[in-house]
Parts: C-alpha cells; structure tokens; sequence
C-alpha cells in the first residue's frame, strides 16, 4: 500500500477561492475521512491527490516521492465517486473486468481477480447482469470492486453513499470498512456526514474554509474539539461565551448572559473564553435550583435508547442527552417547563477562537 504526505497543499480559483495550504499524513493501511460542509475544500483535496486538478503550491508525496507531476492513471490510485458512473452497456463482470483489460492483464488473471472481488463484495450473482437491472447499493460494490480491480496503492472515495437511503447507507459503510481492513489498503474518504465518517474512519480530518481545522480519532474529536467551529459541526458540545470573573486554583466562574458557570482550568479575570460542554455530560434537575442555572425545556427528541432535550436560556440553546425516563415522562406531563441544569467542570473543553 501506500504512504500518503500531504504538504503545503493549495489550489487557488480564478474566483478567489483558496483550498490550503492543507499539511496531512494518511499513515499506510489507513482510512482517513475527511469531514466537512459544502465548500469546504474535501473534494478539491481529494481530486489534487488523484491528479484531477491542478496544484498550485505544495507537494503530494506517495511514500515520499512527489507525484504532483505524474499522470492520473500512474498514480496506482483507485477512485469512487458519488455519482457511479458505470457502463451502462455492460455486464457487471465487463465493468469490473474494464481496468485490468486495459492495462493488459491476462483473460486467465483478470477472471481470477474479477471472481474474487465479486466474492468479497457479495455480488457473485449479478456477475451476468446488466447495470440497469441492478439497484443502486448493488451500484456502488460494483463500483467498488472496479475501483479495486487493478489493486491501486490508494482508494480514494468521494461521498460514494450519499445519493442512498439510510439503512442501506449503513449496511454499506460497515462492508467499506471491513472491505478496506481484508485488503490494508490506505484509504481516503470524502463525507460532509459525522456519523458516516465516526462509523468508518480510524482517523478523521475536519476542514473549515479550505483548510484544516483538527485532525483524531473520532473519539478523540467528539470529547475534545479544538474549535468552535469543530465543537458547532460535530455536534460534539454546547458552545458558551463569556468573561472570566473569579477563580480558584485549577477552576474559574465564567459569566455567560448573566449566568455563571464553574469551568476547569485557571484563567485570567477579565478575559473572554469559549468552552463546550457534551449533551451527555448535561443534567437536568426537574426542581428549580437557586444555585444551578434555570432554563425552558423547549422540545423532547426520542433517539435509540435515549432522549434529547433542547432547553432554553437567555437566547441560547443548550441540548443535554439524557437516559431517564422517568424525568422525560414528568417534563411531557408540563410542557415548557422550567428546570435547572448543571454541568462538573471537568467535563468543559476550552475552545480556541
């Protein structure tokens, strides 16, 4: 497989647009997710890893040789996009079978090849069939193993289950990762979905306006988030603002809109700090607290095995995760119900601007 440097990577449009500089390393063997909105520069990442477009400044360096000049085609890279983009006049075997016969393989290797891709992905049966009598989760193995077919050092993916419906779309995520560990192959995928990409990825880059904001693992990205951007976007923490006004040792009170809240960490008076808190490290008191911050119970959200509640305080939204059952029922039986709310200050992130 293959080693992949990303270093002071950029792409400037005629528009004004920028992606980059983008610095990355996808180690060997490794599914790397690149995670953010439209427009956010995930796509132009991947396609001036592919060659698809040109780079600007900087280097894309596989096992540390560049291949900013090389062709697409000997860049030993295998590629899916959102759109298919099968032959539509062809069997599912010819499909599979296009790039080896291309590169010359033999009938006897590309059968061999073609057969065990097809037994992999589960699509033995529709070797005969022709892409229109297919559907479109069928559609996307069959681009899949194409994608595979001439063993590429590098696949890359590009919202491939997007256009797919839920449940398909998570069956398919859990045969993507099972598929890229039998084969080790380093892989690079391409999502705006936090779920698609925590279910998937062993390591996952976010990007914000072109370039990147926090590279970790899902975990650490969900319980740690640098940013307010990267807090906001995995939904990973209620975002607070406010001013220092006291501490002791290793906390600090902040004043959010007239509340206070107790964070960890020493932080000098007076300066402005942002911090997140997760849903789940949220707890709602259904008495009114003086000493605990008040708010209104705004909406009640089932989820699989738990509930989230969106409350409401001075204007700002918090949502806290809960699993009780009991207090979900007696917040039904009072809509718009003031309650109280807490948080320990451990659980606080500190963010950066």
């Amino acid at each position: 497989m293959v080693r992949v440097n990303l270093q002071s990577l950029i792409r400037e449009f005629p528009d004004g647009t920028r992606v980059g500089p983008i610095d990355l390393e996808i180690n060997d063997g490794e599914l790397m997710t690149l995670l953010g909105p439209s427009g956010s520069g995930k796509t132009t990442t991947l396609r001036m890893i592919a060659g698809f477009i040109r780079v600007d400044k900087g280097s894309v360096l596989f096992d540390g040789e560049d291949v900013v000049g090389v062709h697409p085609r000997d860049r030993r890279i295998g590629m899916v996009f959102q759109s298919i983009a099968l032959f539509p006049n062809m069997t599912v075997y010819q499909n599979i079978a296009f790039g080896p016969e291309m590169a010359g393989w033999s009938r006897e290797k590309t059968v061999e090849r073609v057969e065990e891709l097809a037994d992999l992905l589960g699509i033995r049966h529709l070797l005969l069939r022709r892409i229109r009598e297919i559907s479109g989760g069928e559609g996307q193995r069959v681009a899949l193993a194409r994608a595979l077919a001439k063993r590429p050092d590098l696949l890359l993916l590009d919202e491939p289950l997007s256009a797919l419906d839920p449940q398909l779309r998570e069956k398919l995520q859990t045969e993507i990762r099972r598929i890229q560990k039998h084969l080790g192959i380093t892989t690079l995928y391409v999502t705006h979905s936090q779920d698609e990409a925590f279910a998937i990825s062993d390591r996952v880059a976010v990007l914000e306006d072109g370039r990147i904001a926090q590279v970790g693992t899902p975990e650490e990205l969900y319980d740690r988030p640098k940013s307010e951007f990267v807090a906001r976007f995995l939904g990973s923490g209620n975002v607070f603002v406010g001013k220092v006004v006291s501490n002791n040792g290793n906390r600090s009170t902040v004043e959010v809109a007239g509340e206070q809240f107790v964070i960890s960490g020493h932080h000098d008076i007076g300066a402005m700090v942002s911090f997140s808190v997760k849903p789940e490290d949220i707890t709602i008191l259904e008495e009114v607290h003086e000493d605990h911050t008040q708010a209104r119970v705004t909406s009640i959200t089932p989820q699989v095995g738990s509930f989230k509640v969106r409350l409401q305080i001075d204007g700002q939204t918090v949502l806290a995760l809960t699993y009780d059952e009991n207090l979900i029922r007696h917040l039904r039986e009072h809509p718009n119900r003031v309650v109280s709310f807490s948080f320990r200050p451990e659980h606080s992130v500190i963010l950066s601007s």
